[in-house]
């Protein structure tokens, strides 16, 4: 039976992506960059490589993973049923490609978390997750828990991806940032950065492509064609700034270096209750202008060495948390000696099962709450009033650098599918609630500049009032 021979060409980029031996490798980073066609020959050539030992074992074991059913068949498997004609057979029951050398190649998807059984007793030699960043990043976790294998063959976790999408954050940070936890090995990590233009393929055959990117909106054009990591489509508080170069300055950016607290200046708790997801509790003062600064937090999330374990609770109970609240208001520099004035979620008022939480503080701890403002859409609202900057470039909201998980949390949060001017409530969103319970209680309206008003009787289509002046 005469070989069946299958030419690539793959680009630079595309070709640094095939040659990477990390245990987690990543490639993309923006539109255009051709993603899902290297992502297909990396498999294949896998595949053809690694097959069954002896008569007696299995070749390489390959996955590939997509959010839908739908863009599993749509993305692969069509393709590659014309790529792989001929050399290798397809079995649709089972969403497999069977090689003649004893490899395989199986489809699955991950679109909610009833699909973490796909997962669950199988292994994979290696594993492809094409738009990761579409997936949240628990699924992500659980998919790359089924890569292994006792075995010689090759184990590795190659991740496509763009900016955006509830896997943004963890994508950006083991891969943009390189910002690693303590079981986690920065040598087993790799990345390669594709744009459209990396792709000449696409540019040759649809040069109008790039043209299209180009006129998107700003933020998207930012993520989509420049490959931007820190802006993306979706992202709520799109205006919430994080600029070091101007932390001294405070012009252009919401996070600043900390700044004196002046006495007479009040100061304010702001606390959202939490068990198996985090607590927040933020302290604020208020300047003489009117501006709000966050100075201090304490929030309660496991983390991993230094690292936060998104939306993951301590389980503290209410006794353990306003304890340290108490502490740290004996304690710290910023509210050592100050009368303190706190806000929180109405829900803690809740004494269906004896004792309220809020009691609770009151009366062992002496820590007093009012209810705060429970409002939404309004409550949003105030959060990205104080975020515009005005002509100068000062925000009416400041958060000292300090800040870490507000600084962390806020930027991943995302619109609500359901509810257009709503957050996503399934995001790690616990701290933005008591950000807006204290923001409702100094609400303010936005500076509008007014148009240019013309005289009553008349239009000016030639700009001569105007000259005149």
């Amino acid at each position: 039976m005469a070989k069946r021979v299958v030419q690539i060409k793959p680009t630079e980029k595309q070709l640094k992506f095939l040659r990477m031996r990390k245990r987690y490798c990543g490639y993309g980073g923006a539109r255009g960059g051709g993603k899902s066609w290297v992502l297909r020959v990396k498999a294949c050539l896998l595949a053809n490589r690694y097959g069954a030992p002896d008569i007696y074992s299995e070749g390489i074991k390959i996955c590939i993973v997509r959010r839908t059913l739908v863009d599993v068949r749509n993305n692969h498997i069509i393709p590659m049923k014309i790529m792989l004609r001929g050399l290798a057979k397809f079995n649709q029951a089972e969403r497999t490609f069977y090689f003649t050398n004893g490899a395989t190649i199986h489809f699955e998807y991950y679109d909610n978390a009833n699909d973490a059984n796909h997962f669950q007793g199988v292994e994979y030699d290696v594993i492809f997750i094409d738009e990761a960043t579409q997936m949240e990043e628990e699924w992500l976790k659980i998919i790359a828990a089924s890569c292994r294998g006792a075995n010689f063959f090759p184990h590795r976790i190659y991740y496509t991806c763009n900016p955006g999408g509830p896997g943004h954050q963890y994508i950006k940070r083991i891969f943009i940032d390189q910002v690693y936890k303590e079981d986690e090995d920065p040598d087993d990590f790799d990345f390669v950065q594709a744009k459209v233009t990396d792709n000449t393929v696409l540019m040759e055959m649809d040069p109008t492509y790039i043209g299209f990117l180009k006129n998107l909106p700003p933020k998207l054009r930012r993520a989509w064609l420049d490959g931007d990591w820190n802006i993306y489509e979706g992202q709520f508080f799109e205006e919430f700034t994080n600029d070091p170069d101007h932390y001294e300055d405070r012009r252009w950016t919401h996070v600043i270096h900390p700044i004196p607290i002046r006495k007479h200046w009040p100061v304010y708790r702001s606390f959202d209750w939490g068990f198996a997801k985090p607590f927040s509790c933020g302290w604020y003062t208020v300047d003489d202008d009117g501006v709000i600064y966050r100075i201090l937090e304490l929030y309660g999330c496991q983390k991993s060495g230094q690292e936060s374990l998104p939306d993951t609770g301590v389980k503290w109970p209410p006794e353990k948390v306003f304890a340290e609240i108490q502490r740290i208001e004996h304690e710290h520099p910023y509210l050592q000696g100050r009368e303190v004035l706190g806000i929180a979620d109405p829900a803690i008022w809740d004494a269906q099962y004896g004792k309220s939480i809020a009691e609770t503080a009151q009366t062992k701890y002496g820590l007093y709450f009012e209810p705060g403002d429970h409002a939404r859409i309004a409550g949003w609202m105030q959060c990205h009033y104080r975020l515009m900057f005005d002509e100068a470039g000062f925000p009416m909201f400041y958060v000292f650098n300090t800040c870490k998980e507000f600084i962390r949390t806020i930027p991943t949060l995302q619109y609500s599918e359901r509810i257009p001017e709503d957050l996503d409530t399934k995001a790690e969103d616990h701290i933005a609630d008591e950000w807006r319970y204290l923001m409702m209680k100094f609400v303010i309206t936005p500076k509008i500049e007014e148009p240019e008003r013309l005289p009553a009787w008349g239009d000016d289509p030639l700009n001569m009032i105007r000259r005149t002046k």
